[in-house]
């Protein structure tokens, strides 16, 4: 197994993103899912968001038990914003977790940490349109693989009630989209769910 490697688990497909000694990270390869970030329009952080819950609980409880064996329990540290200082809660155990914005950038779609920890003074709504890692963050949809979608990460955007996420295009959008309310039909702000997780192999 190498890093990038495309692997079965469960019932999905899913990307390898590091390797270490006996475990790997993996992430869907498919934005499966469309969810709100959390299911109140009030100020929250990972910890505490209901889509945390429902991947911890109703998503894994969908793998079987050999399954569920071998997801591990990881401790997440969740930071500030980097550009709006928003907190970014507590640390987490998870077994199923989104990526943070740290993640994205410096460790598992090549390195734009240059680019993180240097912000402009102008810097808004977007980390970088020409980073040249945008396109390892492109991600379609699970039943459409050439319809790309927007997906969300755990990081807190400018203020307690937006998240950051994924732009069709890869790039990020560091001031975050609304974790409840939104524009299309059923008034929810429902991005892509790309969960990720270690496990024993």
């Amino acid at each position: 197994m190498q890093m990038g490697d495309i692997i079965t688990f469960g019932n999905y497909s899913w990307q390898v993103l590091c390797i270490q000694d006996n475990m790997v990270l993996i992430i869907t390869k498919y934005i499966i899912d469309h969810r709100p970030y959390n299911d109140k329009y009030i100020d929250t952080t990972w910890a505490e968001c209901s889509l945390r819950k429902y991947l911890n609980k109703d998503f894994y409880e969908s793998f079987d038990l050999a399954q569920r064996e071998q997801i591990v329990d990881v401790t997440n540290a969740n930071n500030a914003n980097q550009w709006y200082g928003t907190a970014g809660g507590i640390e987490t155990k998870d077994k199923i977790f989104l990526l943070s914005v740290e993640e994205l950038v410096c460790k598992y779609f090549g390195d734009s940490s240059s680019l993180l920890f240097n912000p402009r003074k102008t810097q808004r709504y977007w980390f970088e349109r020409k980073d040249v890692n945008n396109s390892k963050r492109i991600a379609t949809l699970v039943n459409n693989t050439k319809q790309v979608w927007w997906w969300w990460t755990r990081t807190p955007g400018r203020v307690g009630i937006k998240a950051v996420y994924v732009h069709g295009d890869g790039n990020i959008g560091i001031q975050g989209n609304n974790i409840l309310k939104g524009n299309v039909a059923d008034g929810k702000c429902t991005g892509g769910v790309r969960p990720a997780m270690w496990i024993k192999i």
